[in-house]
C-alpha cells in the first residue's frame, strides 16, 4: 500500500477538477486524482463549447463574465476564443420562449427572417417567425484549455494520477483518505469535482445526496452539400428550445455538429446517444432548413448534471469538516471553468472570494440542505 499526501485532494479530471487545481498549486501542494485513462473523458472531452453571455440563469452569466477576461488570454498567456456568434431562429409557436430568453438578455441583436437566411443561407424563410443573434459569443477551444490547464497544475509541482478510481473515503484525525486500489492519499481539504459522478463521492464520504441530475446531451456531424461551402462565417444557430424539444447546428470544419438539445434524466455511466432521439431532433432539424440529411459521420453523446435550481454547487458542505463541492456545473462548465476555479481557490482557503454575498449564496452547498 502506498500512502501520499498534499493540501488538497481533487476527485475528478475533467475542466472543472483540473482548473481549479492549477489554481490551488499557486501555493498549495495538491494531487489530483482521476478514475480514468485519460483527463476530460466525460463532458468536458465531448463538449462542442461556445462561450455565449446570455446562457443559463443569473448566476451563471455573472460566473461567464467574470471567466472571460482568462478565456481570451489572461489564463494561458493565449486566447482560447474565436469568433463565432449565437443565432435563434424562431417558430410562431416559440414566441413565448423567445420572450423569456430575451428577459435579463444583453447585447443581442433582433434580426428579420431575410436577415437570419442571409447568415446561413440553408434556412427556410418561411417557417421563421423571429430572430436574434448574439454576434459576441465565441467557439472554445476546450483541448486547448483542458491542456494548459494541465500544463500550469504540473508547473506548479501539482501532482495527476489517472486510472486512480476512489473507492473508499474516511475522515481521521482532521484528514481525508482517499483510497484508490494499492493508493491511500491523504489531505486535510477534499475538492468533490467528480461531475455526474460527485454524489457517488459524497456517499462514499457519508454524506447524502445533494440532488445532482446527470442528463445526456447528444450530438452527430453530417456532412453538407458542396454548394454550401464554406462553413466557416456561419453562427452557431438552433431553435430557442431545449429540454428535448429544440435542436441546434455549430459549423465544423466543412460539416454540420448538430444536437437535439436533449436533456433526458440518466445515471451516470460512460453515456451514448439514443438512436430515437437523435433522429427526433434531425427531423426537428430539417423542417428548418432546405438540405437533404445525410447519415451522420459521427455521433456521441456526454452527460450534463445539474442542481435542481440549474446553479453550480461550490463550496464547503456544512456537514462535513473538510468536503468541498465543486459540481453541477451542468452544460455551462467550460465557459465557467476560470470564474469557478478561483472562486474554489477564494473559500478553499479562505481568502476574499471577490464575489456579492449573493453570489457566493446561490452557489453555496448549504441552500441543497
Amino acid at each position: 500500500m502506498t500512502q501520499i499526501s498534499a493540501d488538497f485532494l481533487v476527485i475528478g479530471g475533467g475542466i472543472a477538477g483540473m482548473s481549479a487545481a492549477a489554481e490551488l498549486a499557486r501555493d498549495a501542494s495538491v494531487i489530483l486524482l482521476e478514475a480514468e485513462e485519460q483527463l476530460g473523458y466525460h463532458s468536458t472531452g465531448r463538449s462542442a463549447a461556445i462561450f455565449i453571455s446570455n446562457y443559463g440563469n443569473a448566476t451563471l452569466r455573472a460566473l461567464s463574465a467574470a471567466a472571460h477576461p482568462a478565456l481570451a488570454g489572461e489564463l494561458l498567456g493565449e486566447s482560447v476564443l474565436s469568433a463565432r456568434g449565437e443565432m435563434l431562429v424562431v417558430q410562431e409557436h416559440e414566441l413565448d420562449m423567445l420572450a423569456n430568453y430575451l428577459e435579463g438578455a444583453t447585447g443581442l441583436e433582433t434580426l428579420t427572417p431575410d436577415e437570419a437566411c442571409a447568415l446561413v443561407p440553408v434556412l427556410r424563410r418561411e417557417n421563421i417567425a423571429a430572430a436574434v443573434i448574439e454576434r459576441g459569443a465565441e467557439d472554445i477551444d476546450v483541448d486547448t484549455l483542458l491542456q494548459g490547464c494541465t500544463r500550469l497544475f504540473k508547473a506548479r509541482r501539482g501532482q495527476v494520477i489517472q486510472g486512480a478510481r476512489v473507492t473508499a473515503l474516511a475522515r481521521e484525525s482532521g484528514l481525508w483518505q482517499a483510497r484508490a486500489d494499492e493508493l491511500t492519499v491523504k489531505a486535510p481539504v477534499l475538492i468533490n469535482a467528480a461531475g455526474a459522478w460527485a454524489d457517488h463521492v459524497g456517499a462514499l464520504a457519508g454524506l447524502p445526496p445533494i440532488g445532482l441530475q446527470p442528463t445526456r446531451r447528444s450530438a452527430a456531424l453530417m456532412a453538407v452539400p458542396p454548394e454550401c461551402q464554406p462553413l466557416t462565417h456561419w453562427p452557431l444557430f438552433g431553435s430557442v428550445a431545449e429540454d428535448g424539444q429544440g435542436w441546434y447546428a455549430k459549423p465544423d470544419g466543412e460539416r454540420l455538429m448538430i444536437s437535439p438539445a436533449d436533456e433526458d434524466p440518466v445515471e451516470a455511466h460512460d453515456a451514448w446517444p439514443d438512436d430515437m432521439v437523435l433522429a427526433e431532433g434531425l427531423h426537428r432539424f430539417e423542417q428548418m432548413v432546405n438540405i437533404p440529411l445525410v447519415k451522420p459521420s459521427h455521433t456521441w453523446a456526454g452527460l450534463r448534471s445539474f442542481a435542481p435550481d440549474r446553479s453550480p454547487i461550490v463550496g464547503f458542505d456544512p456537514a462535513s469538516e473538510g468536503f468541498f463541492w465543486l459540481a453541477g456545473q451542468g452544460g455551462y462548465g467550460v465557459q465557467t471553468a476560470p470564474a469557478l476555479a478561483a472562486l474554489t481557490r477564494a473559500l478553499a482557503t479562505g481568502a476574499k472570494a471577490g464575489h456579492p454575498d449573493s453570489l457566493l449564496a446561490a452557489v453555496s452547498p448549504a441552500r441543497l440542505r
